[in-house]
């Protein structure tokens, strides 16, 4: 291994590849070092502890760290190590999970979509709370587990899921700023998320689910998902703002219309959905006590809560399912039982493929706002039909 003075023009210049260690100047500290990685130039302590050799990143060369400052950093972790402690159980600069945490979610804030930061931001600094006074290399695969575990009770499998996703994601940033060395999520198992992603509800189970909808807010949010085909929060999350001509008084408007900003849609992309008067009607019936329909400050949160409630309302009469199914339950009866050309169908449910991905993405502009409307017109129209009850269907004779 190659030493020298660890400087700005060393760094930044001079090497290539492989390590630079600390020696032959007046100020040298010995055991401080630089790697030149594929992504960087990384400082590091090499020192002994209990008879063993042992290494401790200090932090990516750039802001914070510079030449001077991951030296003085050096000295420090390796007074800690002539006091007899381990400073790869201490939690400084760029070593702790709360710092390093903060920067990767200072990063992820200008890089990602708003909705995805949220998730991302709500997963680190609540989910994953247990592991904020924990030096990064403190943090193994049974602390992961142990922290799933915790989420996952009560039935919050798809919510585990998602925090393991987010932690193995700020992990690999954290190695790839020289910050910590193992991913520890690598090796823990996913949850059962239980069902298929294929589950379609039958017209029965749809009808019972319809029927069974209580009289509150979130009864009315599922009887939108099914009138619209829409994601549980883009209309959870929805606000006033993202209406368009609900109502006059109380005249519905044949123009009202969901409008959903790229921000809040899975694709990013701007979202104008025609609404049925039956949807619009669940609008205008809606108290209004802030920004949001659903909600004072972000919109309907307890779904897990709510679902279990439901669940118990249906009695057994639906087959395990999710809110997700009704998305997909609506795109298959919107084509097998009303004949809604595909085309359409995606449009409704805004997504970026088949008739709108590729070169036809790009020359066929159309949002099929009327095609759309008669659609979800129908739609709703088979829905009350079929959830009415059979004994005053009318027969002909």
């Amino acid at each position: 291994m190659a030493t020298g003075n660890i400087t700005k023009t060393a760094v930044e210049d001079r090497l290539t590849e492989g390590w630079l260690w600390d020696a032959g100047h007046r100020s040298a500290v010995n055991g401080f070092g630089v790697r030149r990685q594929t992504d960087g130039a990384f400082y590091y302590i090499r020192y002994r502890l209990g008879g063993r050799q042992r290494m401790r990143s200090i932090g990516r060369h750039g802001s914070p760290w510079t030449c001077d400052g991951a030296r003085n950093e050096a000295k420090r972790l390796l007074g800690l190590v002539a006091a007899g402690k381990d400073p790869a159980r201490a939690t400084s600069q760029g070593a702790g999970f709360s710092e390093a945490m903060e920067r990767y979610l200072a990063l992820r804030e200008g890089a990602a979509r708003a909705k995805t930061f949220a998730e991302t931001n709500r997963h680190l600094r609540t989910n994953a709370k247990a592991l904020h006074g924990l030096a990064l290399a403190e943090i193994d695969r049974r602390l992961i587990a142990e922290t799933l575990a915790r989420v996952e009770r009560g039935g919050r499998a798809v919510s585990r899921n998602r925090l393991r996703s987010s932690l193995s994601a700020f992990f690999a940033w954290a190695i790839a700023e020289g910050l910590t060395e193992t991913n520890p999520v690598t090796g823990t198992a996913e949850a059962d998320e239980g069902g298929s992603r294929e589950r379609v509800l039958t017209e029965a189970e749809l009808a019972a689910v319809w029927r069974n909808l209580p009289a509150d807010r979130y009864g009315d949010i599922v009887r939108l998902l099914v009138l619209t085909g829409q994601r549980r929060e883009e209309i959870g999350g929805l606000m006033w703002s993202e209406i368009a001509a609900c109502v006059d008084g109380a005249t519905l408007l044949p123009q009202s219309a969901l409008r959903l900003p790229p921000a809040r849609t899975k694709n990013g992309r701007e979202h104008t959905l025609p609404l049925s008067p039956q949807a619009a009607a669940i609008l205008a019936r809606q108290t209004r006590t802030g920004e949001f329909v659903f909600g004072e400050a972000r919109g309907f949160t307890v779904w897990s809560y709510a679902k279990a409630g439901l669940d118990l309302l249906l009695d057994g009469d639906v087959a395990p399912w999710r809110l997700h199914d009704l998305r997909r339950t609506v795109a298959t009866m919107l084509g097998d039982k009303l004949g809604v050309l595909p085309h359409v169908v995606e449009a409704i449910l805004n997504h970026v493929s088949g008739h709108k991905s590729g070169v036809a993405g790009v020359y066929n502009l159309s949002k099929y706002e009327a095609e759309m409307r008669s659609a979800l017109c129908a739609w709703a129209d088979y829905v009350e039909a079929l959830a009415r009850p059979k004994s005053l269907h009318l027969v002909r004779s």
